[in-house]
C-alpha cells in the first residue's frame, strides 16, 4: 500500500526506538504482574498496586504506543502481522481487566503482554 507523501513523511519521522521502548514497558508490566502476585501471597493487601486506575492507565499507554509503533511499521515495511499480533495481545489485556483479581486475570494479562511484546519485536525485525 502506497502512502501519500505527507503521511509517509510523518511515519518516517517516528523512529523504531518506540518498539524497543514498548517492549521494555511490556517487560515492566510483566514485572508488575509477577510482583503483585508475590506480594499478595506474602501479605493480605498490596495497597496501591491493586488500584484499578494503574491497570487502566497502563492499558491506555500500551494502546497508544501500539498504534504509534505498529502503525509506523505498517507504513514502513507493509507487513500487517506484527500489528495483528500486537492488537490481539492488547485485546487479551483489555479482556483481562474485566476479570476479578486473581489467577485468571494475571494469566491472561501475562499472555496479552507477551503477545504485545512479540508484535513489537516482529515489527522491529521487519523494519531492519
Amino acid at each position: 500500500m502506497l502512502l501519500s507523501p505527507p503521511i509517509a513523511r510523518f511515519w518516517d519521522g517516528i523512529d523504531s526506538r518506540i518498539d524497543r521502548i514498548a517492549m521494555g514497558i511490556s517487560g515492566l508490566c510483566l514485572v508488575h504482574c509477577v510482583a503483585t502476585t508475590v506480594l499478595l501471597t506474602l501479605i493480605s493487601s498490596a495497597g496501591a498496586l491493586l488500584d484499578p486506575r494503574i491497570h487502566e492507565i497502563g492499558l491506555a499507554l500500551a494502546i497508544g504506543m501500539g498504534v504509534i509503533a505498529l502503525g509506523r511499521g505498517i507504513a514502513t515495511h507493509g507487513y500487517m502481522m506484527p500489528a495483528v499480533v500486537g492488537a490481539f495481545g492488547l485485546g487479551i489485556m483489555a479482556g483481562a481487566l474485566s476479570l476479578p483479581h486473581g489467577g485468571f486475570e494475571i494469566f491472561w494479562t501475562l499472555i496479552g503482554v507477551a503477545l504485545v511484546a512479540l508484535g513489537h519485536d516482529l515489527n522491529r525485525r521487519a523494519t531492519y
